[in-house]
């Protein structure tokens, strides 16, 4: 199966020159990059959230395999939908999915499920590829689109599992977790929702994290992937978060009366 790019020349630039171009300016020097078990980014447009996904993505050292966990915007598929076979044409080149690292994690629990239809027309695993391609030319990667909202012991299990594939592929592999953060709120109100949910983050409290998102109604939608990345990325061994980076389109667009947040995190 051959997934085609969705949302080319319209969150990034589907020329690769002028991709290239654009990500080198997101992104910058990555001198004195260092290996990191997650990294926690945006995925709007590049023109309002790739300089804090950028920030994060020249501080690690990306591995030739990586999981890309997202959520599901569509509605399309399975709630917990890998796609284990094929390759990603992308404006840069073809990224091949890791089947080996695939074919573990799906044995791992049964809530996960083969699938392609939720990948088809889903941006926010799309949007980091260019990226991770930027910084690892060799890439592979198992990407996971999740749907629902799962309680924390379904997040857990997920999160083990993947854990326990990483263990067993015996290779360097990065997390990545996609999400935006407060979503259409004032500037004030998104920046006091948001604290809350990055404390959590940075205390290394996925259950904490998810269960202040929904008693504080945060409209954080990749709150089950960063969730599910915080769990495995304990399970590795991680014992600390950084804040790498917080913004708000209000930054880019001057409107400040209904923004959305992004933020970018290093889990190591």
């Amino acid at each position: 199966m051959i997934r085609r790019p969705a949302v080319a020349n319209q969150f990034y630039d589907g020329n690769p020159t002028r991709l290239h171009h654009d990500l080198g300016m997101l992104i910058g020097p990555s001198k004195g990059a260092r290996p990191a078990k997650a990294i926690v980014v945006p995925h709007a447009g590049y023109i309002y959230s790739g300089a804090v996904a950028g920030a994060a993505y020249a501080q690690i050292e990306v591995p030739e395999t990586v999981v890309v966990l997202g959520p599901n915007h569509t509605g399309v598929g399975a709630p917990v939908a890998v796609m284990t076979t094929g390759k990603w044409d992308m404006p840069m080149g073809d990224v091949s999915i890791s089947e080996d690292l695939a074919s573990l994690i799906l044995k791992g629990s049964d809530y996960f499920k083969e699938d392609i239809e939720a990948h088809i027309y889903e941006h926010s695993l799309e949007v980091q590829i260019p990226f991770l391609q930027y910084r690892q030319s060799n890439l592979s990667i198992v990407p996971i689109c999740l749907g629902g909202a799962f309680p924390f012991s379904i997040c857990k299990e997920i999160g083990s599992a993947i854990a326990g594939a990483v263990r067993e592929i015996r290779r360097p592999v990065l997390l990545v977790a996609s999400t935006d953060m407060t979503h259409y709120e004032s500037q004030e109100q998104a920046q006091t929702k948001d604290r809350l949910a990055i404390d959590r983050i940075l205390a290394m409290d996925p259950e904490g994290l998810l269960e202040t998102v929904r008693n504080y109604a945060i409209s954080m939608c990749g709150v089950i992937p960063t969730t599910i990345a915080m769990v495995a990325s304990l399970d590795l061994g991680a014992d600390s978060a950084q804040l790498v980076r917080y913004a708000t389109s209000g930054d880019i667009t001057g409107d400040y009366a209904r923004v959305v947040g992004y933020a970018s995190f290093i889990i190591e």
